[in-house]
């Protein structure tokens, strides 16, 4: 799986616990879905993410670094 894979994957995560969160135990999570809503609205306009850097040190690749290998499988 790709960097921006597994950003999506996390914060799509993080978004569902929150939910839920805030459902079954206490309003105050709904902070953690603001919290990654407004990262991922940062990230779109600046194409910066505390996560991306993260993943990128623990060797994850991008799908540019993807496309431009030829085998590919390490990626998917």
């Amino acid at each position: 799986m790709t960097r921006e894979r597994y950003i999506k994957l996390i914060a799509g995560t993080m978004i569902l616990i929150s939910v839920f969160g805030t459902y079954f135990i206490n309003i105050n999570f709904i902070w953690i879905a603001a919290f990654v809503g407004a990262n991922l609205f940062q990230y779109s306009l600046t194409n910066w993410c505390p996560l991306n850097i993260i993943l990128k040190a623990l060797g994850v690749k991008s799908e540019l670094e993807c496309s431009s290998t030829n085998s590919g499988s390490s990626c998917c």
